[in-house]
């Protein structure tokens, strides 16, 4: 029986796991600059803490993983994002109680989402994600938007640009959401089944749809902009004069509204505008909310604002603008064994030389010397350690710099100290 990986799924390993660590790597570098800590949320949830009351969202409705527990009532839901379990954790910890707020969280691991598997789109993707939780300030949103379009220019993307909106605050949306239904009242019957439902959950989820938007009665839908209370319009207003402040550049889309039910106020997205990502444009995703840490049992009117990028879809970004990220580092020595008796001497070799920070390793295969030289050569190593039984006699290695064709014979105790020398390397002996 031959046993393959499910639809949806991929398997990283080789030089492709070596460029995820690179972003890894980046992401937490500048978090650590931002003063982000991780969090390690489980990887399944209680469903309800995905499934809220009247979500109109595709993700909650369509896409979920969700399991019932033998012999329970227990309903289980593989995370199919990543905030949500975060407010979780945030409330139950009782980390809004934190006298220096805002609590500064970041993210990394796979998420579950039961839709058609595409080009930068999988049923398990793996998120990197920030959540700063406990305020409310457009200096927040700026600085959220900010850390995000840093990590992506430190990536090497140029090919990107921010789009953003503002969703106001409960009052204003309730103002659109009435004047979004009496628009879309006469229209019903050319409305998708999806936003059929929209239409009575959240209308502003109707301007999200990939079904109807090239429709021509969307193009005169009402905007957000023109409901918008004075609180709101400010808030916002400062949002873009701190961004300008900062040069970082932004469109404003009135049609902006992000896939989840959750979001008030400012939302953004950071798109790929080239050619080659064709409609998996989205490399990054977020925005504010206010009533989700109350939702969950915290204090009300603490708020708090997020986004999360798929390392999938960054990936076909970086190669849609010929951007190479590492691939598996060279070996800094190989030692071959040149008779059999001298094994166990190599096994000490490679030990020592793994103790003092040298990335090695030896043939465990009994193979022919051009078989060993083959795998050094494939290894890209720098250095071979040759030891036989002459060598071991003698209490000796040869040492060979691969890259000058050059080899000597040198007393045990002074290997580490010529390989420092070969290499450029430095160490306390």
């Amino acid at each position: 029986m031959a046993y393959q990986i499910p639809r949806g799924t991929q398997d990283v390993y080789g030089d492709q796991s070596y460029k995820w660590q690179q972003l890894e790597r980046i992401f937490r570098e500048f978090c650590y600059l931002y003063n982000y800590d991780e969090i390690r949320t489980p990887i399944f949830e209680h469903t309800n803490v995905f499934k809220r009351e009247n979500d109109s969202s595709d993700m909650v409705n369509k896409e979920m993983y969700t399991f019932q527990l033998e012999n329970s009532s227990t309903s289980l839901t593989l995370r199919p994002e990543g905030t949500a379990g975060v407010i979780r954790s945030f409330v139950e910890n009782k980390m809004y109680a934190n006298p220096d707020l805002p609590v500064k969280l970041y993210y990394m691991g796979p998420m579950h989402r039961h839709e058609r598997p595409q080009k930068g789109r999988l049923r398990i993707f793996n998120q990197f994600g920030v959540e700063c939780l406990g305020n409310k300030s457009p200096y927040t949103d700026v600085e959220c938007i900010t850390l995000a379009f840093s990590i992506l220019k430190a990536l090497g993307l140029n090919d990107i640009k921010v789009t953003i909106n503002t969703l106001g605050d409960d009052e204003s949306r309730a103002s659109y959401r009435a004047a979004l239904k009496e628009y879309f009242k006469p229209h019903l019957d050319d409305l998708c089944s999806d936003c059929k439902r929209r239409y009575e959950q959240n209308p502003l989820r109707i301007l999200d749809c990939k079904i109807d938007h090239d429709k021509e009665f969307m193009k005169n839908a009402p905007s957000m902009k023109d409901y918008l209370n004075e609180g709101s319009k400010e808030y916002f207003e400062t949002v873009l004069s701190l961004l300008d402040e900062l040069n970082i550049p932004y469109e404003i889309d009135d049609n902006l509204v992000r896939g989840l039910d959750y979001y008030t106020h400012t939302v953004f997205e950071i798109v790929s505008i080239n050619k080659e990502m064709g409609a998996q444009s989205t490399v990054l995703a977020g925005g504010r909310y206010d009533g989700l840490i109350s939702y969950f049992g915290g204090p009300d009117g603490m708020s708090g604002i997020g986004w999360a990028l798929g390392i999938e879809r960054i990936l076909l970004a970086l190669e849609a603008e010929g951007v190479a990220l590492e691939t598996k580092p060279a070996l800094d020595a190989y030692v071959m064994c040149l008779d059999s008796e001298a094994r166990s001497k190599a096994l000490q070799i490679v030990t020592e030389l793994r103790a003092y920070g040298y990335r090695s390793d030896m043939d465990m295969l009994q193979r022919s010397f051009k078989a060993q030289f083959k795998a050094v050569d494939r290894a890209k190593a720098k250095v071979a350690i040759l030891i036989g039984n002459t060598e071991v006699e003698n209490n000796q290695v040869t040492i060979k710099d691969l890259k000058k064709k050059e080899q000597t014979t040198v007393d045990m105790e002074d290997m580490i100290k010529t390989l420092d020398h070969i290499l450029m390397e430095e160490h306390d002996h």
